[in-house]
């Protein structure tokens, strides 16, 4: 998006208009003299960030001011902070206006300089990551000096199409144009370091060397520094400086009551996610309040729900999100009665087989270095610990629902077991089975018993639990010609 705050100061700007000025004219780069109709810049926008992508550069850029054969400053009389789009939507801001036409959103920076006495404006435009950017429902395409319809040259939109369906988010720019010294005050790499066990080297070359090998840092077309989407997500000091990524940042909401009606309070941290992440639990913990006595497990104070529990879901929530669904990222809310944690994405998993399929993760190398950092347990290991612990602390069992664009697991404080409504029951009784299948030993009643923490003597009821749950094919008998006493179950899928 457009904004007159950029990240570059103003000497930095100049020393890289001077940089951009040794490229000649080619489908990442246009020189103009003057202002552009409004539609004719968006459709340059379209056309630069598809070929910027088609030819592997992070940017394109366009500069106002330059004389196109002879480079030769000019000055310009576009002033993108003040322009207005002047037709049927009554004078809205340019930059406004664009990103209304531009699908899907895509971010460009005005920079407003002065060079040698001449106003110069660069616009830098981001590179498309997952499909074309369209203006006005058509996408575009520099090819040499002209621009065209991407539709009217067929191979290169195969091309295109192929390079962007490997794009990974992690490896994306979050923020261009640094110096070291730069890349070492946004980055927290002392808690790099920390995490993954090492002392910090007294060499910066070292410490940069370390970064780029983990995909937190590259070299940009230019010869500088980028920080990549996953460096400034794990390792920002402050994520608020980052403005693509800023509303990935964790929301914590506290309720006093049971609805979202009830006084919510919302903390709101800006440290990455590696960086920020024991601090935030261990601020959930202290908000938390205990249980004196839960069940018949544990009769001492306990967190009122486990810590594993809220570490892993937590950690899962950070690690899985689609980060290609825009404006939201994960958020926790704590209730009287429960917890909920929801993050963008569909599941790539079916929910009936989180604790038992192989994990598939949208942000493997993200995964990968959490769990070296021990932020998150080993590879599929996860969900299973939370449900143990649900048990071992005889919790209605946890609830996983899927949206449109996101998941949301549901941890439940203690409740009794005359309290369960017979959905929680049946829910905790098919969990209850995959655990016991997952250890090769299928669930009976008297497990079943056990994980309710309830009497031998309420085995009548435990079968009508039972059957309930065959009923409603969330568990089957293993044989089911076995008499009422040797009855064994399994999950459904088994």
């Amino acid at each position: 998006m457009s904004h007159p705050n950029s990240v570059l100061s103003e000497e930095s700007q100049v020393d890289f208009l001077d940089y951009l000025l040794q490229f000649e004219e080619c489908e990442w780069i246009e020189f103009k003299f003057n202002a552009l109709r409004p539609d004719e810049l968006g459709q340059y926008i379209s056309a630069l960030s598809n070929a910027a992508a088609l030819d592997y550069k992070k940017s394109a850029y366009m500069i106002f001011g330059i004389r196109d054969k002879t480079k030769e400053l000019i000055g310009t009389n576009f002033k993108p902070f003040k322009d207005k789009h002047n037709g049927e939507d009554n004078g809205q801001e340019l930059s406004y206006w664009l990103l209304q036409k531009l699908k899907p959103h895509i971010d460009f920076t005005f920079y407003e300089l002065e060079r040698d006495g001449f106003r110069v404006v660069v616009v830098e435009i981001k590179a498309c990551e997952y499909i074309p950017i369209a203006f006005d429902k058509v996408e575009y395409l520099r090819v040499g000096s002209n621009k065209r319809p991407l539709s009217a040259y067929p191979e290169k939109s195969r091309k295109l199409w192929g390079i962007l369906s490997q794009a990974q988010f992690e490896e994306q720019t979050a923020l261009d144009h640094l110096k070291t010294n730069e890349v070492l005050n946004y980055l927290d790499t002392t808690k790099y370091y920390e995490l993954v066990g090492r002392p910090v080297p007294v060499d910066d070359s070292i410490v940069l060397s370390d970064f780029h090998s983990e995909h937190l840092i590259q070299r940009n077309q230019f010869g500088g520094w980028l920080i990549t989407n996953m460096g400034a997500l794990l390792f920002a000091k402050d994520l608020t400086i980052f403005p693509h990524l800023e509303r990935k940042i964790v929301r914590l909401i506290v309720y006093k009551g049971k609805d979202k009606f009830s006084s919510p309070v919302e903390y709101s941290g800006k440290k990455g996610y590696a960086v920020g992440f024991e601090g935030l639990i261990d601020y959930i913990h202290r908000i938390l309040p205990d249980n004196e006595e839960i069940g018949k497990a544990l009769r001492k104070n306990v967190p009122v729900y486990p810590a594993l529990s809220i570490r892993e879901l937590i950690a899962n929530a950070l690690i899985h999100q689609d980060f290609s669904i825009k404006g939201t990222g994960p958020t926790i809310e704590i209730f009287q009665n429960r917890m909920e944690i929801t993050n963008p994405g569909i599941p790539l998993i079916d929910i009936d087989r989180f604790l038992d399929s192989p994990p598939k993760s949208r942000n493997e190398k993200m995964a990968s270095l959490l769990r070296r950092m021990g932020i998150c347990e080993e590879r599929g290991s996860g969900i299973d610990k939370v449900v143990k612990e649900t048990e071992l602390y005889q919790l209605p069992a946890p609830s996983f629902k899927t949206y449109e664009e996101h998941i949301k697991c549901i941890m439940f404080s203690f409740k009794e077991f005359k309290n369960m409504d017979i959905d929680e029951k049946v829910e905790a009784t098919y969990f209850h089975s995959v655990l016991r299948y997952l250890s090769g030993e299928p669930m009976n009643n008297s497990t079943l018993r056990e994980r309710f923490g309830i009497k031998p003597s309420s085995g009548a009821t435990v079968s009508r639990i039972i059957k309930k749950a065959v009923e409603k094919k969330r568990i089957k008998p293993v044989d089911p010609s076995a008499g009422t006493k040797n009855m064994k179950y399994l999950p459904w899928w088994a």
